[in-house]
């Protein structure tokens, strides 16, 4: 056999081996810039991502308000940490049914203090009430009959749907002097009853000063606190601040809105599978009131902001 025939045998074999490395280093390099391109991308990215995590309660809520005309009042505590937002929380605004906050914990004191009792009957006649609270006949929800509760479903229909005329009821009850000094001695001197046919009114700040002594028990004994708790969980009217929540979410808040005002204003209690039944722990605070010439786009704002200050501070 020719020699060179056999030297060509064995030289063919080797130039394949030297190609199929020249290729398996090729693909290894193309592997590696492939991988530093990504790790390159994926440092850019990652601050970004920190960024949208990290964004300020303030940036949050902000941003649901853009471009909305008008008038806010934002109070805003987390109870665990201590952050807050503020956002005109001074500014006064008619408190709508918010009232009706400052008339259960009145209530609550007379009980506590033996001068009412939960089985009291009360009853009244629909035209004294419109006569003492300078009810406007064309204004009013009832112009004849007879208004009778106890005193428990009275608080009842009064917190849960806000019942007017059970607040009424109560109301006279009690006085609007004595809620008067209620909201003097608690220190809610941004807040009045109205009185000479003046609407009450009441700011941001104040309703929160309101939840947070609530909270706390600084307002009744242990027993009644829990019980005005209890109630407020009750809320039936759910389009504001629980609208965007997940199901079972804790939600103790009361509702409020009269004209061209819309508020909604409560105690938000976050899932923490840490605190086992001391939820408490994530526990905040938050008051929207409005006055804006669509209160129907103000209360699709507060369902908004509240969503987004859930998130926030579920993932904070």
């Amino acid at each position: 056999m020719d020699k060179n025939f056999i030297v060509g045998l064995k030289l063919k074999p080797r130039r394949k081996k030297k190609r199929l490395w020249v290729w398996i280093l090729v693909f290894i390099l193309a592997v590696f810039a492939v991988s530093a391109t990504f790790k390159s991308k994926s440092e850019l990215i990652n601050p970004i991502s920190k960024i949208r995590v990290d964004i300020p309660l303030k940036s949050v809520v902000e941003n649901i308000l853009a471009d909305t005309k008008g008038t806010y009042g934002i109070d805003i505590k987390n109870l665990k940490s201590g952050e807050s937002y503020f956002l005109n929380e001074n500014t006064v605004f008619e408190a709508g049914s918010l009232y009706k906050l400052w008339v259960m914990a009145t209530v609550y004191k007379q009980i506590q203090d033996g001068k009412l009792s939960m089985e009291q009957v009360l009853s009244e006649d629909v035209v004294v009430l419109n006569r003492k609270f300078n009810i406007d006949p064309e204004m009013a929800e009832l112009t004849e009959g007879v208004v009778t509760y106890t005193v428990s479903d009275a608080i009842y229909q009064m917190i849960t749907i806000s019942h007017n005329y059970a607040a009424l009821l109560l109301t006279e009850k009690i006085k609007l002097s004595t809620v008067a000094n209620f909201l003097k001695e608690n220190g809610f001197l941004q807040s009045q009853v109205g009185t000479d046919g003046d609407a009450p009114k009441s700011t941001a700040s104040d309703i929160a000063l309101f939840y947070e002594k609530l909270y706390k028990g600084e307002l009744a004994s242990e027993q009644y606190t829990q019980e005005m708790i209890n109630l407020l969980k009750k809320q039936q009217l759910n389009d504001g601040l629980p609208r965007f929540f997940p199901d079972k979410t804790i939600v103790a808040h009361k509702t409020g809105d009269i004209g061209w005002f819309k508020h909604d204003a409560g105690i938000i209690y976050l899932p923490d599978k840490e605190a086992s039944a001391a939820a408490e722990q994530k526990t905040y605070i938050i008051v929207v009131m409005s006055e804006s010439t669509s209160p129907a786009g103000a209360q699709e704002k507060i369902a908004l902001i509240s969503k987004a200050v859930y998130e926030y501070f579920n993932n904070h």
